[in-house]
């Protein structure tokens, strides 16, 4: 690491994310513009499996302007990734309050369907977009932190060690997590079928 003005930079010369949280907070827009960029996939992946397409651009537009908004009241007591999940998983919980669930079930594009989402049988595209809004229900009745496990494996990709670091866990806490919540997810899926 070295240093350059205000900002700590690392050695491939992109300012860390407390660099550039330290520049927003006093107004820099490229600072924060930089976070946008960086982060953009994340919370952009995260919106795509929890809301219908229809609606991802809006639901991902609104948590950067909370972050934005909200960036003074970081403290820097978490790393800033889990910081931001936690405000999409609020903006994405008040997305849904806001909205009548059957009414939100029956906008649900038949396009959207995603055949790699995990359990869901192959069929015709509307079999695959009732397997879709199935899922997402079935995410939504789970306890917050099998929600956000499944999450950070099928939604971004992470690999258990990367998990169980963000977690703060060991990797076998981790991966008995995940098969819990896997287990609730199937579990969950069962009664809707019922």
């Amino acid at each position: 690491m070295i240093k350059d003005g205000s900002a700590i930079m690392s050695d491939s010369d992109q300012p860390t994310d407390n660099a550039l949280i330290r520049m927003a907070k006093t107004g820099s827009l490229e600072a924060f513009s930089s976070l946008y960029e960086r982060y953009l996939p994340m919370v952009y992946s995260r919106v795509r499996y929890t809301v219908p397409e229809s609606d991802v651009e809006d639901v991902t537009q609104e948590i950067f302007i909370a972050m934005m908004k909200s960036l003074r009241s970081f403290k820097g007591n978490a790393q800033f990734s889990t910081w931001l999940r936690t405000l999409v998983n609020r903006r994405v919980a008040d997305y849904y309050r806001k909205r009548n669930s059957a009414q939100m079930e029956l906008a649900v594009d038949v396009s959207e369907a995603d055949p790699s989402l995990p359990g869901l049988s192959v069929g015709s595209s509307t079999g695959l977009s009732d397997d879709r809004i199935m899922l997402r229900r079935a995410l939504r009745e789970l306890p917050e932190a099998y929600q956000e496990v499944l999450m950070l494996r099928f939604v971004e990709g992470m690999q258990f060690r990367e998990i169980a670091r963000e977690r703060g866990q060991s990797l076998e806490a981790t991966k008995s997590l995940f098969r819990r919540s896997i287990a609730a997810l199937r579990k969950q899926i069962e009664q809707s079928n019922a």
